[in-house]
């Protein structure tokens, strides 16, 4: 399977009025949807996942740590 190398957009359906609540309360806990949603997949992944599960999830945080210390995004192509 080719994998992407880079993060992707998940849509999901969920009621507006709930998307609203959330980000209310993850702005209160001084987070953000994203954020929020990406510590519960680790925890679950912690809890349920098997030894394949649980080195996708060590590959993933490897990605993302990647991505936060470029800061300003992809580098820019050289013409």
């Amino acid at each position: 399977m080719n994998e992407p190398k880079h993060t992707t957009t998940r849509p999901i359906r969920v009621p507006v009025v709930l998307w609203e609540a959330y980000g209310r309360v993850c702005k209160r806990l001084a987070t953000d949807r994203t954020n929020d949603l990406l510590d519960r997949m680790r925890e679950r992944i912690r809890e349920y996942g098997d030894e394949t599960d649980r080195a996708d999830l060590a590959q993933a945080e490897q990605e993302l740590a990647e991505r936060r210390a470029r800061k300003g995004g992809r580098p820019r192509k050289r013409e």
